[in-house]
């Protein structure tokens, strides 16, 4: 670990491979949690294969190293680990959590994963099968539905492609592509190791050198240029319901501005207390729900909306949500931002009692940053944040080139300069 630097009590170290493990101790937890992210997200997919990094994902845990997918299944339940995996534009990751003392054995059971996949040729088919169910659930689920071409119009038809694929293109996938797909793009190359919790950061590593440290190496593709446009869309539907979904162009996290306009779009949306749940749900009754969030990529963001209202109110809804988010400055108040301040604070502490949560942080930091931002950093930051930053972002930058897409009985109209 002599290479090793720490920044804020965590410890950084790159493997000679290119992987870079980062280890953050968390002493007062019982618990420890990793996160092994690879770039071998959809961005890396063939054109006409949409869906290939999800079954890769999948397939990868049916067996791997010494052990059947049972096998494994079996060990993971017996040293409590409490897992999950999953595919972005950029990278795909797997993350796991458990009691302290079971970490380096998990660690094991995911280098084999990673690395010595058996990618059963028999179990194509049922991932196939599992994946197109769930593609069909979200056909199924019109809020699902609505904001996955909100996204493709955010971002483009390819750095916008959902993870889940298409059915045609999940059908078109044989154990060729798997194989050369995982052969392709599971590499140290850019991989990142972050773990979190009661941790000793010089045993982590030396792990983490045993596991990962003979891994092939490799490069991954650039990032896609995003291509999305304004765009309104109305997918018909006979249905009791409307749904809106609308987005627009804002800072990738990293970004000098992006806390500040990450605390306009907190102020809007955050919560039951926001202006849009207030104003749209509250006064007016307009709608069951309403939310809007930011969407960071590494490359390009957006700010994403949705609303659930009724047919005779959707038009209303729709202008009303578009009218607040155009208008944020004209009446922000101290009140608001001192309450998003801490809800995120509040976050800050949550986080600080989950080592999986720091680990997730931990990834996306050196992902998207290229280093890492402490809590302390992190909350300077937001409690460093004024009325006049905010203000002045938002006038700088207006809400506007609005993505829209309407699932119900009608069409809405939409102000000319609003697309």
């Amino acid at each position: 670990m002599s290479d090793a630097i720490t920044v804020d009590e965590c410890v950084i170290h790159t493997l000679a491979n290119g992987m870079t493990v980062l280890v953050q101790p968390m002493p007062w937890l019982r618990t420890a949690a990793f996160s092994l992210s690879m770039a071998a997200g959809t961005e890396s997919e063939p054109d006409d294969r949409p869906g290939l990094a999800s079954i890769v994902c999948e397939m990868v845990q049916r067996g791997a190293g010494s052990h059947s997918s049972r096998d494994l299944v079996a060990i993971q339940d017996a040293l409590g680990i409490d897992r999950s995996s999953g595919v972005s534009n950029r990278l795909t990751s797997f993350n796991a959590a458990m009691p302290a003392d079971s970490l380096h054995k998990a660690m094991e059971l995911y280098a084999d994963v990673a690395r010595r996949p058996h990618l059963p040729a028999d179990q194509l088919d049922d991932a196939r099968m599992m994946a197109m169910q769930e593609l069909r659930a979200i056909e199924d689920e019109p809020a699902s539905k609505v904001m996955r071409r909100v996204r493709q119009l955010q971002y483009g038809e390819r750095l916008g492609r959902s993870a889940g694929g298409t059915i045609d293109g999940l059908g078109q996938i044989a154990q060729d592509d798997v194989r050369d797909y995982f052969t392709g793009h599971y590499h140290a190359g850019q991989s990142i190791l972050a773990v979190a919790g009661k941790v000793d950061a010089s045993r982590v590593i030396d792990w983490a050198e045993q596991l990962f440290g003979d891994w092939k190496t490799g490069t991954a593709k650039p990032p896609m240029t995003p291509d999305g446009h304004p765009a309104r869309e109305h997918i018909a539907a006979d249905s009791n319901q409307t749904h809106l979904g609308f987005s627009f162009d804002s800072l990738p996290y990293g970004h000098d501005d992006y806390f500040a306009m990450r605390a306009g779009i907190g102020i809007l949306g955050d919560g039951m207390s926001s202006r849009l749940f207030d104003r749209v749900r509250e006064q007016r009754g307009l709608c069951y729900t309403v939310s809007l969030s930011c969407n960071s990529l590494k490359q390009t963001a957006g700010v994403f909306g949705y609303a659930g209202t009724t047919p005779p109110r959707a038009q209303e809804t729709l202008d009303v949500t578009l009218r607040e988010i155009r208008n944020l400055t004209d009446d922000l108040q101290q009140a608001e931002l001192d309450r998003w301040k801490v809800r995120i604070q509040s976050n800050l502490i949550m986080e600080q009692e989950s080592s999986s949560s720091r680990a997730s942080s931990l990834v996306s930091d050196w992902y998207q940053l290229g280093r890492l931002m402490s809590l302390r950093q992190l909350e300077s930051e937001i409690e460093s944040l004024t009325l006049d930053q905010i203000r002045q972002y938002y006038q700088d930058h207006p809400p506007g080139r609005f993505r829209i897409v309407v699932l119900g009985p009608d069409d809405l109209q939409v102000e000319a300069n609003d697309t």
